[in-house]
């Protein structure tokens, strides 16, 4: 009875937006894909929970084509969601009764894999849909476009398609588009070099010239129609390194010494490698993320507007290619997904289609009124009233009497010196004066990219009376944080592990130390729009770039001054700040930072709120001691 109800107690539930449903697929599409990976995985121990609102139909019955099979499924309302799960977009996992939440598509369908392999070892081929260094979808969406395209706007851009598709030819969503011209580009992989000198070696043996071209390559090899007139020795050797991950007996490395004119071969001579799956040579978690989205698109193209399907030969390709894959046509059977048998293509478009460069915020390439150094940029900014200008520091000597607080609430108890853990704590105690001094009982209190949880550990022992949450998107930093929170035995402590756009709660008070490069400016757009207070600690100003949220400058006040490029110098030289550096260049880099985040301040000024730079004291605590502290007027 005890084993019983000790598996009980670790039972987690996996909770699935539930919006509608067509033929083979439940919408929102990020539903049908966590569905297809518990298909694929074969996994059964999740309680899955259907999340509706009042308006859907809750008749389960009419859900049963479009769900696995031999999976029972309980449909809730969003009332009924745990507490911490109503604070974050779904899909998300949780533990019962618990304070650790998994949200978000990537780190959900992560965890499911992990969850499958530690349930059954057997399975390694599970792990392997992680990639190499276990890496596949682990970067967040606003750091890595390749995830932000998987889990955002893919899905996304096809449930509009979806929704908008009549009998009128169809815009091709851009997003499909760029997904097309990514199957096209050379693969970088680990042992690049090695397989390009085999591709050479097999290029000669056939008596091939120059590499075929992608998109006939491509439709050859995969279709079933023509995979009958290949024999082994003419299949490319992508496929072969491809498909040996996914067969029983893998075929045996080759150990013949490689020919001196293929050994020495310059790298620019190699052949390029080419797409066989979404990321590369390899069948990973993104192949499953994209295949019950681009099913459903094809099956539109395909029915209404066949003619289309010419636009697409490599995701067409694709397509055919990952029914190949052991399970997946099963997988897709118990999910209610029946794979088209696409025409054989032979030819791709001529037609030209947009620009589809993924970097957002391109430099400006010509700038003649442009020039280098941080020097001319800072007395450009003078000319304009634009100083460096710190606020005075609220209380430079306070200080959390850490001798006797308990052991798991000091930086101390993590893996790191004792030099790094005092300069910890003294950084700790600028960031939690200002909380504190801003918190009234009941507030909630979110530390955004927490980490080991230094500061939200600190402010939820300080602060019993109020909530506090840790988000974070690296799982074991999250677990070190909740074994510490569990030691010191608080109960008003969440733990969150989630890109920070998938928190949706209400909260009073983000806190953020080191949040690194653009980090910083997402923690403190997430509080305007919550209208929340904010002291954030910035890091990392040299990977401060243009994204798909956010244009440098911020502020009206700089833009009219710098130019982009401009304020990349600012940017860049504001990372020269290590203590090992001259103290004239560690002085320009502080003045960087100053200028950096003065930007910041102005723009949270234009949007109602009264915001002050501050330094941290002491200044040596960390290189990057800079506090923006901001309050909602």
């Amino acid at each position: 009875m005890k084993a019983i109800k000790k598996s009980l107690t670790e039972e987690e539930y996996l909770y699935l937006d539930f919006s509608h449903q067509t033929k083979g697929c439940i919408f929102p599409l990020h539903t049908s894909v966590t569905l297809f990976l518990l298909s694929y995985c074969d996994c059964k121990i999740f309680k899955i929970c259907l999340v509706v609102t009042k308006e859907v139909s809750t008749d389960s019955s009419l859900l049963r084509d479009d769900l696995i099979q031999d999976v029972e499924i309980q449909i809730i309302s969003r009332q009924e969601l745990p507490p911490i799960v109503q604070n974050c977009c779904l899909p998300a996992v949780v533990e019962q009764s618990d304070n650790f939440c998994r949200a978000g598509l990537a780190v959900v369908l992560r965890h499911i894999i992990q969850k499958s392999y530690e349930a059954d070892p057997l399975k390694k081929e599970l792990l392997e849909l992680l990639g190499f260094k276990k890496t596949c979808l682990k970067a967040c969406a606003e750091v890595s476009q390749w995830t932000r395209l998987c889990e955002l706007t893919i899905p996304l851009a096809i449930e509009n398609f979806l929704r908008e598709s009549s009998d009128q030819p169809p815009t091709i969503p851009v997003e499909i588009l760029q997904l097309e011209k990514k199957l096209s580009e050379p693969v970088r992989v680990h042992n690049d070099d090695k397989l390009r000198r085999q591709k050479l070696k097999q290029q000669k043996a056939d008596g091939v010239g120059p590499p075929l071209t992608k998109g006939k390559a491509k439709s050859k090899v995969h279709t079933q129609e023509t995979s009958e007139e290949l024999d082994s020795s003419s299949k490319s050797l992508e496929l072969k390194v491809a498909f040996s991950k996914l067969t029983v007996q893998e075929e045996p490395a080759t150990t013949n010494r490689e020919p001196s004119h293929i050994r020495k071969a310059k790298a620019s001579d190699l052949p390029p490698l080419e797409h066989v799956f979404a990321e590369g040579l390899y069948f990973t978690l993104a192949d499953i993320v994209l295949l019950p989205c681009i099913h459903h698109f094809l099956v539109i193209i395909s029915r209404k507007f066949s003619e289309k399907l010419v636009e697409f030969p490599l995701l067409a390709s694709w397509y055919q290619r990952i029914q190949e894959v052991p399970g997946v046509k099963t997988a897709a059977s118990k999910c209610g997904i029946q794979f088209l048998h696409l025409p054989k293509l032979l030819t791709t478009s001529t037609e030209q289609h947009p620009n589809l460069s993924e970097v957002p915020g391109v430099e400006e390439q010509s700038d003649p009124l442009f020039i280098g150094g941080p020097r001319p940029t800072m007395a450009k900014l003078m000319e304009k009233g634009i100083e460096v200008m710190f606020s005075p520091h609220p209380c430079p000597t306070w200080t959390l009497d850490w001798n006797v607080l308990p052991a798991a609430v000091s930086p101390k108890e993590g893996k790191m010196s004792s030099d790094r853990a005092l300069r910890k704590q003294q950084q700790l105690n600028n960031l939690v004066y200002v909380v504190t001094n801003q918190a009234k009982p009941g507030d909630r209190i979110v530390d955004f990219c927490s980490g080991g949880g230094h500061v939200g550990i600190v402010l939820a022992h300080m602060l019993p009376s109020c909530q506090v949450t840790l988000i974070e998107n690296k799982e074991l930093s999250l677990i070190r944080a909740k074994k510490r929170s569990d030691e010191l035995g608080l109960s008003n402590i969440w733990f969150i592990q989630a890109n920070m756009e998938y928190f949706t709660g209400m909260f009073n008070i983000g806190v953020a130390l080191h949040a690194c490069g653009v980090a910083t400016d997402m923690v403190i757009e997430h509080c305007i729009k919550t209208r929340a207070s904010f002291v954030t600690c910035p890091c990392c100003y040299g990977f401060i770039q243009n994204t798909s949220k956010f244009n440098f400058p911020k502020s009206e006040q700089f833009k009219k001054t710098l130019s982009y490029k401009e304020h990349m110098i600012l940017c860049r030289f504001a990372d020269q700040t290590a203590v090992q550096l001259p103290p004239q260049r560690r002085l320009i880099g502080k003045q960087c930072m100053c200028l950096v985040d003065l930007d910041r301040a102005r723009a949270a000024e234009e949007c109602g709120y009264s915001v002050q730079v501050i330094s941290m004291e002491p200044e040596n605590c960390s290189p990057k001691n800079n506090m923006i502290v901001g309050v909602p007027i």
